[in-house]
């Protein structure tokens, strides 16, 4: 699994941080940050949760093999 954000899209939340601190964190305007492009298997559930909690859409997965 790929982690990709759409910064520009991002309302500052933290939802995403919420559901998987491990995977992302805030920058001092609340935005977005990934801390782990492609997080190991065990964050994989959060990390589908911050996306599913997303209010602005802002996260995207891509799937690798």
């Amino acid at each position: 699994m790929r982690v990709k954000v759409d910064q520009p899209r991002c309302v500052a939340s933290g939802q995403c941080v919420l559901a998987a601190p491990d995977v992302f964190d805030q920058d001092d305007d609340g935005i977005v940050q990934v801390l782990v492009e492609r997080p190991e298997a065990a964050y994989h559930e959060d990390v589908r949760e911050s996306v599913a909690v997303c209010p602005a859409a802002a996260i995207r997965l891509e799937e690798e093999e």
